[in-house]
């Protein structure tokens, strides 16, 4: 046994970019539009295990182009140590088109011929590395060939020699065998010695070994699930574990016993069956994540059979996987909802505890302004198209003062600043843009139908929608303005958009203590609960407790509250800073005229040159970083931030 393990699982095999068809009840040749996300069942698990609190590492290989890239990120984002990854310059990134036609035919195409993950080889296999891992799980696709067998196996006899666990997840694809044609994808099991006499030798050297009664079937030998258990049974003494769909799981840990049913049971869970594909890869996570911790077997079972339920009731593969919070939250409460993904209480813990980036402080250079510019320019004589011109350099401004940091952001229009917006990402700020039709009340979009517009925003474009809103308007105004921020609401989550809420009080009634809250808690009545909000400044302390209270109670995890600066002077927003931090919930600041107003005239002017506005918006804008450190004591800002 070498040292104590870094990580407590490496899996070893198929990553892919999954394209799944949205168009659900049709035919895969009917498919209009694809949902994109990371595949294939090792990835799978190593992502579902890393969002279970498992400390997860993968072994595959992915071309060196966008798609190998998009998985390499996202195994990045999740968690997944990507140190037993190559970047195969030669090979395509594998890939998997899959479509649910009805539940229970669901058509796949995999695109594998010469495909990076297949071209695995024993020189990528680190025998280091795989000891740094408590277990290494192998799969039955990276048996199919002769090179990825050898990596395979020494990937085995790797973790033997360092006295780590080896588990084999059989996922028989025949197709993958080359036992049926590319049309045949979905097939499940086709008869083969010579595929069993593969499986078979391997199974010796492992400690778990998990199928459905198909894969065990082949693996066994036999069309009878209790002789092909006893068979495996007499080659190795690795517990094994019986899938069975939604009648749950079997488990036995020593001799197969005459009834199966006297195996360890783990029931399953009464959920619609929306999509198979994948559930075996979250039910492998939950199983691994109560194994390796010493958890009992039933609760490894239970585990197991929940993220299965879980994957069922929803399209994709590894972006459905539960997280821990989620796991948990369905084990204690149970769900009202048979399609659990109609639950929206575990539909708001999913998105909230897998969406992208952590932003415990924003600062935000707020240049979405499109009326106020259009008035500006007219006045200074200055033709539209200059607006744009001028919004690429506030990115270059707010550039210089973020140096690169984390925590800064702008929010920037798509009318103006569309070029802004392709320049901003590249400085990885975090990006909000206006969807309301500017001043609106009732709220309108500008967009018009908002499907089709949002699909075409980057997902790193955050939504900002303001809304005049005061809850002491007419009850006629306040339906019509909840009603269209409702629809807003679930658009975003529907499209994985995040969703910030602009709300502006005190144009249209008296701030008083309690004015926000109240709006607050009639939005998270209807069910609304965006990622963030933006607030004006509040008459006292108790406003701002007041809205904690709220954000706690309804939706403990919001990203937060977020300062906008309603044009007022440089030294009444660093005292509105300070006042704001009666609550926790505020993380930053979204402040624009303060900061741009002026030299935005002067340039329109043509009284000063592009590094002149440039020069000035940045010296604005760090001086209410400066400030916004000073109200928060962040003497590391401070100090970073001197320009």
């Amino acid at each position: 046994m070498t040292g104590a393990p870094s990580l407590d699982v490496i899996t070893l095999g198929r990553a892919s970019v999954d394209l799944y068809g949205q168009q659900i009840g049709g035919r895969l040749e009917d498919m209009a539009s694809f949902a994109k996300s990371v595949g294939g069942s090792p990835t799978n698990i190593a992502i579902g295990g890393a969002r279970l609190g498992l400390r997860t590492g993968l072994v595959t290989r992915v071309g060196r182009e966008q798609f190998g890239s998009f998985i390499l990120e996202q195994l990045a984002r999740e968690g997944v140590a990507t140190r037993g990854v190559t970047v195969d310059p030669e090979r395509l990134t594998a890939l998997a088109i899959l479509g649910v036609k009805s539940d229970s035919e669901f058509p796949l195409l995999f695109y594998r011929d010469n495909c990076a993950d297949m071209a695995l080889c024993e020189a990528d296999i680190d025998p280091a590395y795989i000891a740094s891992a408590a277990a290494l799980q192998i799969s039955g696709t990276h048996l199919t060939r002769d090179g990825v067998r050898a990596a395979s196996l020494k990937a085995v006899a790797a973790a033997r020699a360092a006295g780590r666990k080896v588990v084999f997840d059989v996922d028989y694809r025949p197709n993958l065998w080359g036992l049926g044609g590319h049309d045949s994808g979905a097939e499940r099991y086709r008869e083969s010695g010579a595929v069993t006499a593969v499986l078979q030798q391997v199974v010796a050297d492992c400690d778990l070994i998990v199928g459905t009664e198909e894969e065990i079937h082949i693996a066994g030998g036999s069309r009878d699930s209790g002789q092909a258990l006893r068979n495996l049974r007499a080659l190795t003494k690795a517990v094994l574990v019986l899938k069975r769909g939604p009648m749950g799981c079997l488990v036995f840990d020593a001799a197969i016993p005459d009834d199966l049913e006297d195996g360890i049971q783990g029931p399953g869970f009464p959920v619609e069956v929306y999509n198979v594909l994948g559930a075996g890869d979250a039910f492998m996570a939950g199983f691994l994540r109560g194994w390796l911790r010493g958890e009992a077997l039933a609760t490894c079972c239970s585990w197991a059979n929940a993220c299965g339920a879980f994957a069922v009731s929803r399209l994709l593969c590894s972006p459905e996987s539960p997280t821990w919070t989620e796991l948990q939250h369905f084990l204690q409460h149970g769900s009202a909802h048979r399609a659990l993904r109609h639950d929206p209480q575990l539909n708001h813990l999913h998105w909230a505890t897998t969406r992208r980036g952590d932003w415990p402080q924003l600062l935000a250079f707020a240049i979405d302004h499109r009326i106020q510019f259009e008035q500006l320019a007219e006045r200074c004589g200055a033709p539209p198209e200059r607006i744009g011109t001028f919004k690429r350099l506030a990115v270059q401004a707010a550039a210089q003062v973020a140096a690169g940091r984390p925590g800064f952001g702008m929010l920037l229009d798509g009318t103006y600043g569309n070029q802004a917006l392709y320049e901003a990402l590249d400085h990885g700020f975090w990006i909000g843009r206006p969807v309301e039709l500017p001043t609106s009340r009732p709220l309108a979009f500008e967009c018009g139908d908002l499907g089709s517009a949002l699909a075409e925003w980057p997902l790193a474009h955050t939504v900002k929608c303001l809304l005049f809103y005061h809850p002491d308007d007419d009850v006629s105004l306040q339906r019509r303005q909840e009603a269209q921020l409702l629809l807003l609401h679930q658009a975003c989550r529907r499209l994985g958009r995040e969703l910030m809420v602009e709300i502006i009080a005190g144009k249209h009634g008296s701030l008083e203590s309690d004015t926000v809250a109240r709006v607050l808690h009639t939005f998270y009545a209807l069910g609304i609960k965006p990622d963030w909000w933006k607030l004006e400044p509040q008459p006292d302390a108790a406003a701002w407790h007041a809205i904690d209270r709220v954000i706690a109670e309804q939706d403990p995890y919001c990203r937060g509250v977020v300062l906008l600066g309603l044009e007022a002077p440089e030294d009444q927003l660093a005292a509105e800073f300070a006042a704001a931090q009666a609550a926790t919930c505020v993380r930053g600041f979204a402040i624009g005229r303060t900061i741009f107003a002026e030299a935005a005239e002067r340039w329109l002017r043509g009284e000063v040159d592009d590094g002149q506005a440039v020069a000035e918006m940045a010296a604005r804008f760090g001086k209410l970083v400066a400030h916004w450190a000073a109200a928060r004591d962040d003497k590391t800002l401070l100090r970073q931030g001197s320009l």
